[in-house]
């Protein structure tokens, strides 16, 4: 255990050097159609079928995480850490939408990003999320030492 500042934490080592660090700037993006499956589930009694925040974050996260991946070793992947998203409008059924990842910063294992998606007609949206870089050993280590729930 380690004490950092305001407690003690149990720290796991995920020992992970990227083979090289994004440049800032560095940008993914990720076009697609939106489909039944990811539109909100509710869309009944009048409510118009609409891009979910949930899926769009999904779309964001994997946008972020292919952006970096040929930075990475072998042994590493990212994982998402942090999303601070405000969405801002809705995009129906049929639109075609653009999610868009761009490097903004990078310390010791953390990359940063500014992510967005825009529709044909607006910015749907905007905000930041970080990602962890990981050692894939380290990290199955990790997640074999909690306990599955029965069945």
């Amino acid at each position: 255990m380690t004490f950092i500042g305001v407690g003690w934490v149990r720290c796991y080592p995920l020992p992970a050097k990227m083979k090289s660090a994004p440049n800032i700037g560095t940008m993914g993006a990720t076009t697609f159609v939106v489909e039944p499956k990811h539109c909100i589930e509710f869309a009944t009694d009048g409510m118009p079928a609409v891009l979910s925040t949930p899926q769009l974050i999904g779309i964001l996260e994997r946008t972020a995480r292919q952006a970096i991946a040929p930075f990475l070793a072998a042994d590493e992947r990212s994982v998402g850490v942090e999303l601070d998203l405000r969405h801002l409008a809705p995009s129906p059924l049929g639109a075609r939408v653009t999610a868009t990842a761009r490097v903004i910063g990078h310390s010791g294992r953390f990359v940063e990003f500014q992510i967005q998606a825009r529709d044909e007609h607006e910015l749907l949206v905007r905000g930041v999320h970080r990602r962890a870089v990981v050692n894939v050993v380290s990290f199955t280590r990790r997640v074999q030492h909690k306990p599955a729930a029965p069945a």
